[in-house]
């Protein structure tokens, strides 16, 4: 009995260290959800905002609307080229840094520096770019002043060029950390081999550095499709009332007091980004990386 209840003990011991964790993300996490998927049913009216009811009237409308699927479709476009732009940038800056730095101090003072923007807040961040890109910012006025354009260029704010930058500019962290960091694993020997067999730099680029990073791609890729499919600040901005979001019409639906469609497209919003990560994650094997 004493060894069944030792073998009992040391059972518990990790399910009870794992008890208060489990407990926060019930509270904060999985309660918050469900609340979300339950209002999504529910009814409204313009004077009762919530009426506790089951009824799929806000998915019908919302899923039979061509309005939606072409707002979907415009948020998937610029996950797509955000996550380009990102992943393109953030290779590039992840592979200078693990192969053509060798100093490990200047390493971490030149990914400091890929930090700095992250001292200050997101809105901050989002907001500094309307006085470079407006009619009379500082872009106009110094393409004016070499006589590349003759009038402010219009395109360059309340656009989605304008949402893109900003996209790229507040996310391309995500991808530079965790490529960085799967390229660090590269062993050198690999390299240095393959360019005493002749290979050249495309060769190794292809056959080498990008399988060994792809982990890293696939990570930081998760970060911004995530981050990119639910925001609505960036293009509130920056896109003005020219661009449209699942985001922007959630926090729109909020505005109006219409919870339970507001609901209804968070749930499918959610649904959308699980999917495309599950996708993703059958692709590449994360847990090399992790």
């Amino acid at each position: 009995m004493t060894a069944l209840r030792q073998t009992a003990v040391t059972k518990a011991v990790p399910l009870l260290q794992a008890l208060p964790l489990a407990a926060i993300l019930i509270a904060f996490f999985v309660g918050p959800v469900l609340l979300v998927v339950a209002v999504s049913f529910f009814d409204y009216q313009t004077w009762d905002i919530l009426i506790p009811d089951f009824i799929l009237y806000n998915y019908e409308i919302l899923l039979g609307s061509e309005t939606t699927y072409r707002t979907y479709l415009n948020t998937a476009k610029l996950c797509l080229l955000a996550w380009f732009f990102t992943l393109t940038i953030g290779f590039t800056i992840a592979y200078f840094l693990a192969f053509h730095v060798r100093s490990v101090p200047l390493q971490i003072g030149l990914f400091l520096l890929c930090t700095i923007p992250f001292w200050t807040s997101n809105i901050i961040r989002t907001i500094s770019w309307i006085p470079l890109l407006g009619r009379e910012g500082l872009v106009n006025q110094g393409l004016m002043g070499v006589g590349i354009v003759s009038e402010p260029v219009e395109w360059l704010l309340y656009s989605e060029f304008a949402v893109i930058l900003g996209y790229v500019h507040l996310y391309t962290l995500f991808m530079i950390v965790p490529i960085f960091n799967s390229m660090l694993r590269i062993d050198r020997a690999v390299i240095e081999a393959a360019r005493d067999a002749g290979a050249s730099g495309f060769q190794i680029l292809r056959h080498i550095l990008l399988p060994l990073s792809k982990p890293g791609m696939a990570i930081g890729t998760i970060f911004v499709v995530a981050l990119v499919m639910g925001d609505f600040f960036t293009v509130d901005v920056l896109g003005g009332a020219k661009v449209a979001s699942v985001g922007k019409t959630i926090v729109n639906e909020l505005g109006y007091l219409q919870y339970p469609p507001a609901a209804a497209n968070a749930v499918v919003l959610t649904i959308v980004t699980i999917l495309l990560i599950v996708a993703l994650m059958r692709i590449v094997n994360i847990r090399k990386e992790l």
